[in-house]
C-alpha cells in the first residue's frame, strides 16, 4: 500500500485536508485524485467504468478526502483496474478477496477511508462469501460494485449477476441460473446503506457514492454499466448508444437508496471490546503502543 505516482500525487495538506496551492488552502477537484499519467484508461468504447470512476473521483473531492489517508481496495476484472488511475493509497488483491483485505485495513486503521471497487464476477460470485459476511459485520467499508452481467475481462463468462436465459461465453444457448440481487442481499445480511443506480443516470451515481462514504458501517452502491463488448455482442443489444438507452429507460429498475440504517459498525463496536478487555486485565494503555 502506498502513494501512487500520477498527475496530483498525495498533494501536500493544509488544515482540514485541502490541498495547498502557493500557500494557501485550495479545495480539491476530482482531478487531485486522478492518476493523470495512466491516462488513457484501458476500457473498452461503450464501457461505463470511466463514468464509475470520475463520480467516484468526484464524491472524494466533494468530502474533501485527505488521498494519504484513503485507500482504494480492488480485485481482478475490468474495474478492478481503477486502482491505477487513483492517487490515493491503493491495494489491488487477488479474485474475489477485495473484502477481505479492506476488512483487514479497516479493521487495524478505523481511521482510514477504505473504498471496495469490485464487479460483479469479483463481488458476486469469487467473493461472494466476503460480500455477504462484510455487509453482516456492517464493517466500515464502502463497496462500489460495477455490475455488467459477466466476466467482461476474462471473455464473458457468465457471473452470479447474470440474467436467466441470458448468453454468453459459458452459456451459449441460454444462462440456466437465476441472478443475485446484489442490493436484496446486502440488505438481508445488515448492511448500514444500500443503493442502486446507472451510469446512465450520473448526478445520483455520484450523489449517493458520497452519501455511501459519509455514513458509518458498511455501504454498497451497485452501479448497472453495459458491456457492449461480450455481453451486449452476445445478446444481440447492439452498439454502445443502444445499450445505454436501453439501460437508461430499462423497466422496473429500482435505483437510488434503498436502505440507510444507523446500525454500530464493526470497528466501534470491535474498539468498545478492546477497552473493556484492557479494563478487566488492568492494561489501560494501548495494545499498539508496546
Amino acid at each position: 500500500m502506498g502513494d501512487r505516482a500520477g498527475g496530483r500525487p498525495a498533494p501536500e495538506t493544509g488544515g482540514t485536508g485541502s490541498r495547498l496551492e502557493g500557500g494557501r488552502a485550495v479545495s480539491r477537484t476530482y482531478l487531485d485524485y486522478l492518476n493523470e499519467k495512466a491516462m488513457p484508461h484501458m476500457w473498452c468504447p461503450g464501457c461505463g467504468n470511466g463514468n464509475i470512476l470520475k463520480a467516484l473521483l468526484a464524491a472524494f473531492a466533494a468530502l474533501d478526502l485527505d488521498p494519504r489517508k484513503t485507500v482504494v481496495v480492488t480485485g481482478i476484472g475490468c474495474w478492478g483496474k481503477a486502482d491505477d488511475y487513483v492517487t490515493t493509497n491503493a491495494v489491488h488483491g487477488t479474485h474475489g478477496r477485495a473484502l477481505a483485505l479492506a476488512t483487514g485495513i479497516k479493521a487495524y486503521r478505523p481511521d482510514l477511508t477504505v473504498v471496495a471497487l469490485m464487479g460483479d464476477g469479483d463481488c458476486a460470485t469469487i467473493g461472494g462469501n466476503h460480500f455477504i459476511h462484510a455487509a453482516r459485520r456492517n464493517v466500515g467499508i464502502t463497496a462500489v460494485v460495477a455490475n455488467n452481467h459477466n466476466y467482461g475481462m476474462t471473455g464473458g463468462q457468465f457471473s452470479a449477476t447474470t440474467p436467466a436465459g441470458s448468453r454468453t461465453s459459458t452459456s451459449p444457448y441460454g444462462h440456466a441460473e437465476e441472478a443475485f440481487d446484489l442490493c436484496e442481499l446486502a440488505r438481508a445480511a445488515g448492511a448500514n446503506y444500500v443503493a442502486r443506480t446507472t451510469v446512465c443516470h450520473y448526478r445520483q451515481m455520484e450523489k449517493l457514492i458520497t452519501e455511501a462514504l459519509a455514513g458509518e458501517g458498511f455501504s454498497l452502491v451497485e452501479v448497472m454499466t453495459p458491456c457492449p463488448t461480450y455481453f451486449g455482442r452476445l445478446n444481440r443489444r447492439g452498439g454502445p448508444p443502444e445499450m445505454w438507452r436501453s439501460l437508461k429507460e430499462e423497466p422496473g429498475l429500482r435505483t437510488g437508496c434503498l436502505v440507510k440504517a444507523s446500525r454500530p459498525s464493526f470497528e466501534a463496536r470491535y474498539a468498545e471490546i478492546q477497552k473493556a478487555a484492557r479494563a478487566m486485565t488492568g492494561e489501560e494503555r494501548d495494545p499498539d503502543a508496546r
